[in-house]
């Protein structure tokens, strides 16, 4: 099963959300001093280009779609096809790598037609000292020792972070396994929140804030706010949930985030 499938089935049921969710927020768009945009959305045979216009369209919200490489795209020729599908339409176009090494697949040039590399740190290896790579957007992930875990899962983080590959957002920040999401406020020590906004900050990247897995926190974003961090909305859907964006309004809202405060694409849209 596609992973953002087994997330949107079980997310819920599972209690897998690290941060209690918030209240939807009240009152129309242009409430917002920031800009309403989703760029985590995976097309689907029930979410097709011409419903997120649709959707764009009621909503007011701005789309960024994005692709895992190794299913659709896998090489230049079938990057291009998707880059090219998109471009007539007034969404950004980006990519959402697995693992780094992704590149391996795809020439420079290819890449730098996207818009933005999205990616997270959720495969992570080793993270039960079995010599295994633990899946921790899977509900049945299982941590023996948390704290090999963290350690673990830190390097991961930074071996995302630090790698030399194209990357411009850090997707699913401070997401926790389920089986431990319970301890969320005490293995998200100042330390180690501290050392992922040094990375970002260091490689220049932005920050998603991921409203299916409602992270990361208020803390967090302020500290990466004064550090100067940028943002963006993800809903990280393949339904017509997508453009859901409550908590992050939310939160974006809390932590006093305006339109300067936000990543945006350079590209100009098509009307």
């Amino acid at each position: 099963m596609r992973r953002r499938t087994f997330i949107r089935n079980i997310a819920l049921a599972s209690g897998m959300m690290a941060v209690a969710p918030m209240a939807a927020c009240s009152g129309n768009e242009e409430d917002y001093d920031f800009p309403l945009m989703d760029l985590h959305v995976h097309l689907a045979e029930d979410l097709t280009i011409d419903d997120i216009m649709e959707i764009s369209r009621a909503t007011n919200i701005q789309f960024g779609i994005v692709e895992n490489p190794g299913e659709m795209v896998y090489d230049d020729e079938s990057l291009r096809a998707y880059i090219e599908m998109l471009r007539p339409y007034p969404v950004y176009i980006g990519l959402q790598p697995m693992s780094p090494g992704w590149t391996a697949n795809f020439s420079p040039e290819a890449i730098a037609e996207l818009d933005y590399v999205l990616m997270d740190p959720q495969t992570v290896p080793n993270g039960n000292n079995f010599g295994e790579t633990l899946r921790i957007w899977n509900v049945d992930t299982y941590v023996d020792d948390t704290e090999y875990f963290m350690e673990a899962y830190m390097d991961r983080y930074l071996e995302v972070i630090n790698n030399n590959e194209p990357l411009t957002t850090l997707g699913w920040p401070l997401f926790l396994p389920a089986c431990i999401a319970r301890d969320y406020y005490k293995l998200w020590t100042k330390e180690r929140m501290e050392t992922i906004i040094t990375a970002v900050k260091n490689r220049d990247l932005n920050i998603e804030i991921n409203d299916l897995a409602h992270t990361p926190h208020e803390e967090f974003i302020l500290m990466a706010k004064e550090e100067g961090i940028k943002f963006t909305f993800g809903s990280d859907t393949a339904d017509n949930k997508a453009g859901r964006l409550s908590y992050c309004k939310e939160i974006a809202r809390k932590c006093k985030l305006t339109r300067k405060d936000f990543f945006v694409p350079d590209r100009v849209l098509p009307a």
